[in-house]
C-alpha cells in the first residue's frame, strides 16, 4: 500500500505540473457543462409559422393570436393561397404551415368542430415532433374556450377528464434533466480520456518498459496509475454540482453521499475502460480517437438524448450492459 501511495503522489505531481490537463480536469468540464446545459434543450421557441387563413373571420384571428403569444411560434408570414407557404417549406424558412378553412367558424357554429390543417417541415427531425405537440396543444385549448362563447345552448361535454402530473421534474425544466446527464457524460469522458492517455503516455515515453524491470507489482503499478484519477472524478463532480446548483438552480432532493457512493463504483468502470483501451493503443493520439467513439456509442445508448424505449428490442437490449445508462438514471 506504501509503494501504491508513493507512485500516486508521482503521478499526482506530474498532473499538477501540468498545465495542459489541469484545465482539461478543472476548467473544461465546467465551461462544457454551461454551454451544453443551454444548448441540448428539448424546449423550442420561436418556431418560424406560415399563416394560410381562408376564413378570415374572428374565430380564426383568435386562433393565429393564440399561436402568436404562446412563445414557441413566431408569426412569420401570411397569405390567402399555399404557394408562398410552400416556398418558405422548401427553403426551410418555415417550420410550421397553419392551413384555416374556409367556414371555419359556421362550422364551429353548426356541429362544434372544424377541421384544420398543420403542415410541418419533415427535415426538422424530432423538432418536428416537438412543434406538432405545441400546435396540437394550443388548438385544443382554444377549442375548448371558444366551444361556449359559440355554442351557448350546447354546453360542453367531457365523460373523461384527463389532468397530467410529472413527478420528479413537475415543471418540465429540461435543465433539470439535461444538467446532471451531461455531467455524468463529462465524468466518464474525463476518467475514461485521461486514463487511457495516462498508459499510452509512458509507451510513448518509453518509460513503460523501465517500471517492468523494477520491483513493483502489476497490480501495485496500476492502482497507483488509475487512483490519482478516480479522486479527480469526485472533484469533477464536485465542482460539475455546484455549478449546476449556482447557476441552474438544479434541486438536490436525493442523498449526495449515495450519489458519491454510486459515483466511486462507476469511475471504477469508466477508469477500467480507460485501462483497457490504452492497452490496446500505442499513442495518445490513438487513445484518444478510440475514446471518442466509445464514449459517443455509450451516450447514444444511454437514453439521455434518444429516448431508449423508442430503440429497437435487441438495441434496448444491448443498452443494458451500457454503464452510462444506470449512472445516468442514478444522477
Amino acid at each position: 500500500m506504501r509503494r501504491i501511495l508513493f507512485l500516486a503522489r508521482a503521478e499526482v505531481l506530474h498532473i499538477v505540473r501540468d498545465r495542459t490537463t489541469m484545465a482539461q480536469i478543472m476548467i473544461v468540464p465546467i465551461v462544457q457543462l454551461l454551454i451544453l446545459a443551454n444548448a441540448a434543450t428539448f424546449v423550442i421557441r420561436d418556431t418560424p409559422a406560415w399563416v394560410v387563413d381562408h376564413d378570415r373571420t374572428s374565430t380564426s384571428r383568435g386562433l393565429i393570436n393564440r399561436f402568436a403569444a404562446s412563445g414557441h411560434f413566431e408569426i412569420a408570414g401570411a397569405s390567402s393561397s399555399m404557394k408562398e407557404a410552400n416556398e418558405g417549406l422548401l427553403d426551410g424558412s418555415v417550420t410550421m404551415v397553419l392551413t384555416i378553412p374556409r367556414d371555419f367558424e359556421a362550422s364551429l357554429m353548426r356541429s362544434g368542430s372544424a377541421p384544420l390543417q398543420v403542415t410541418l417541415n419533415g427535415e426538422k427531425g424530432s423538432a418536428a415532433g416537438i412543434v406538432q405537440s405545441y400546435a396540437a396543444q394550443i388548438i385544443a385549448d382554444y377549442a375548448n374556450e371558444i366551444a361556449a362563447e359559440l355554442r351557448p345552448g350546447a354546453g360542453t361535454i367531457r365523460p373523461v377528464e384527463v389532468r397530467t402530473r410529472a413527478w420528479y421534474n413537475p415543471q418540465l425544466n429540461y435543465k433539470h434533466y439535461m444538467v446532471p446527464g451531461i455531467l455524468v457524460a463529462l465524468v466518464t469522458l474525463v476518467g475514461t480520456l485521461l486514463a487511457s492517455q495516462n498508459i499510452a503516455r509512458e509507451k510513448e515515453l518509453g518509460t513503460l518498459e523501465q517500471l517492468n524491470v523494477t520491483p513493483i507489482r502489476r497490480a501495485e503499478f496500476i492502482a497507483a496509475k488509475l487512483l490519482p484519477f478516480w479522486v479527480l472524478g469526485f472533484i469533477v463532480l464536485g465542482l460539475g454540482l455546484v455549478a449546476g446548483k449556482l447557476a441552474f438552480d438544479i434541486p438536490i432532493r436525493g442523498s449526495v453521499a449515495l450519489l458519491f457512493l454510486a459515483t466511486a463504483i462507476y469511475l471504477l468502470v469508466a477508469l477500467a475502460i480507460g485501462l483497457l483501451i490504452s492497452t490496446v493503443v500505442e499513442t495518445q493520439q490513438q487513445a484518444m480517437f478510440v475514446t471518442f467513439f466509445v464514449v459517443n456509442i455509450y451516450l447514444l445508448l444511454s437514453g439521455l438524448f434518444t429516448p431508449i424505449d423508442s430503440m429497437a428490442p435487441w438495441v434496448q437490449a444491448v443498452s443494458q450492459l451500457n454503464p452510462v445508462r444506470h449512472f445516468v438514471t442514478i444522477a
